[in-house]
């Protein structure tokens, strides 16, 4: 009971209501959802509480594996450093971070009155830890398909960049090898700008060969700017380029 009521002090029902809302879960154990919530500078303070470590913990392997099968599924054809590299694209606590804050984690975490005065609610390692220690939560509560369901919902975003990031590499390689064909020579990339707040952050890059711009191209990663960059100059090959000049692939 003293636990509960320093909980509901810092935090209202309806805020626990509205964060159960942007997740799709309703708990019935809303005690897994506190425990979730609370950074360990809350706990020095009100010492009743319990940390988030051992949620952590659990929601590590559990956030690690749905995404394992996941890509798995998704790429047949890839080899498993492959899998690896993009598993650890979205789970790098960086990548985490950026996710909690779409949602907006940072607003419901419990923190302790330093923590929280020091930028608490926007440090990476909080945000990080907390978001999967909400999976581990959602597991325990619910059930493994609600995790993922929950997990596909709030990764949709990145996993389709991942999908994008990996075809994008067609791109580049058929632009280089056109050039190649053409002119004996290689293009290099440049960003040029970047703009937009961390979570949404968004790229120019050019494509240049023997110091000329071919072509400019956006994108919410430097792959995917790079990428852009490199479908435009193939759409003005094609354009521009005698179709017998071309290579196989553009003609």
């Amino acid at each position: 009971m003293i636990v509960l009521f320093l909980y509901q002090e810092s935090m209202s029902d309806n805020k626990l209501k509205q964060l159960q809302e942007v997740l799709g879960v309703t708990f019935s154990n809303t005690a897994l959802l506190q425990e979730a919530l609370t950074h360990s500078s809350y706990v020095n303070e009100n010492s009743p509480a319990t940390a988030n470590e051992r949620l952590e913990f659990v929601g590590d392997a559990v956030l690690g594996l749905i995404l394992a099968e996941k890509l798995f599924l998704d790429y047949p054809d890839l080899a498993e450093g492959d899998l690896t590299r993009m598993r650890s694209q979205l789970v790098c606590r960086s990548s985490l971070a950026t996710i909690a804050r779409t949602i907006g984690l940072g607003d419901y975490l419990y923190l302790g009155q330093g923590e929280a005065t020091s930028g608490g609610r926007g440090k990476p390692a909080n945000l990080a830890g907390a978001l999967e220690a909400l999976f581990a939560a959602i597991y325990l509560d619910r059930d493994w398909q609600s995790t993922r369901e929950c997990v596909m919902h709030i990764f949709k975003d990145d996993l389709a960049r991942i999908s994008r990031e990996r075809h994008s590499d067609d791109y580049k390689s058929h632009l280089q090898e056109a050039l190649q064909h053409l002119f004996k020579a290689a293009p290099s990339y440049h960003i040029i700008a970047e703009s937009g707040p961390d979570h949404n952050r968004q790229f120019t890059a050019e494509v240049v060969l023997d110091d000329k711009v071919l072509a400019c191209g956006v994108g919410r990663s430097k792959k995917l700017a790079e990428a852009d960059a490199a479908r435009t100059a193939l759409e003005a090959l094609r354009e521009t380029a005698p179709s017998s000049t071309l290579p196989p692939l553009l003609s």
